[in-house]
Formats: structure tokens, sequence, C-alpha cells
């Protein structure tokens, strides 16, 4: 099969993308509004764009035609937010804060997490995640219907049990998930993970 995007719907080109640019990562961000308001959400389009300086990118939609998603919107307005790790533990309560809710509801208290204090931002932690990234807003650009958000990171937060000596995150201990296509998800497991190194590094 043979696809040309110009002849595609928006949906149809949305469904081949989410299913071929896998696995990614998930976001999953906590905020809080101008007016104090926690938010959770995750989001998948998401990526490390740069370590010097230490920078990420997520894509953001909006609600509808007008009206931006939550965490876009405390973003722009407060200049920071947190990026959680979801482990396979946490999948049913992220998957709860991926609901639409209204902003005057705290996603917080909907999937039974626990806030908790950041160091440099206002905007709180997930007490439950292994790994919290505190950042703040680097700079916005809007592009068609999405907000691409980059955001320079300012701490990690990291489960000592998960730090190997060489100063990496053991991924085999994480049970990272990742994101695929339409409703599914995967996971790191121990069994799965391999080490290849460069012909150069060798």
């Amino acid at each position: 099969m043979v696809f040309d995007t110009k002849n595609l719907s928006e949906d149809k080109i949305y469904k081949l993308m989410i299913s071929t640019i896998v696995p990614r990562p998930i976001a999953w961000i906590s905020t809080v509004s101008k007016d104090g308001i926690y938010n959770i959400a995750p989001f998948s389009f998401y990526m490390g764009i740069s370590s010097s300086p230490p920078l990420v990118a997520i894509s953001i939609g909006k609600k509808d035609e007008k009206k931006k998603k939550d965490t876009w919107k405390n973003i722009e307005e407060t200049g920071e937010f947190v990026i959680n790790v979801v482990t396979y533990d946490l999948v049913e309560k992220m998957n709860i804060t991926a609901l639409p809710f209204d902003e005057e509801i705290d996603e917080f208290k909907e999937a039974e997490l626990t806030p908790i204090q950041s160091d440099l931002v206002k905007a709180p932690r997930i007490k439950e995640s292994p790994i919290n990234i505190e950042c703040k807003k680097y700079m916005i650009l809007e592009i068609a219907d999405m907000g691409l958000i980059f955001g320079e990171i300012l701490r990690y937060h990291i489960d000592d049990s998960l730090l190997n000596e060489k100063g990496y995150v053991d991924n085999k201990k994480l049970k990272i998930v990742g994101r695929l296509g339409g409703a599914d998800y995967c996971y790191i497991s121990y069994e799965n993970i391999f080490t290849l190194k460069r012909p150069d590094k060798r």
C-alpha cells in the first residue's frame, strides 16, 4: 500500500502517524493554573531535543477550534510544568487523567494521586511517579491548531534505586510505558532489553 498524505483525511494521517512513530515516550505533565487548580494530562508527541541547554518539546492540541487544552494554557500563563514518568503500575491512573475534565477539576483527586511540592516551580510533582522533571517554559510555537511547547529542564527527582554506577537510569528496573497506535501501549521488561554498542565504540 502507498499513501500520499495530500489525498488523506486528517484522521487517516493521524492514525498512520501514531501507529508508525512508535513507541513514543509519554510526558505525564502536571501543572497548576493561575488560580491554583492542579492539572495532569499525558502527551506522547514528546521528545528531548538538546542537552545544552537541556530542552524538551511537547506537542499539545486544542480542546476545540478556539480553546486551548488546560496544560497548554497553564504553561503559557505560569511558565512552569513538571514531566512525570509513567510506569506500568501507574497506567490506569494515567488513563484517568487523559479524560477531558473541565478546567476547574483537580485531576490529582480524580485519579487518586498525591501532589507534592516541587523545588523550583509551582507546578506539583506526582509522588507516585519514580521520576519527576521540573521544567520552565522556554518558548511556544503555534503550528496550525497545535502548540509546540519547548521546556527547559531545571531539576530531576529520581528514585535512588533506579540509578546505576555509570549515571544512567536503569531501564531494566523502571518498567517504563510507551505509547503505540490506537489504545495500545507497551512497557520495557528486563528480558526485552539488549545492548548493542556502536562499531567504533567496541
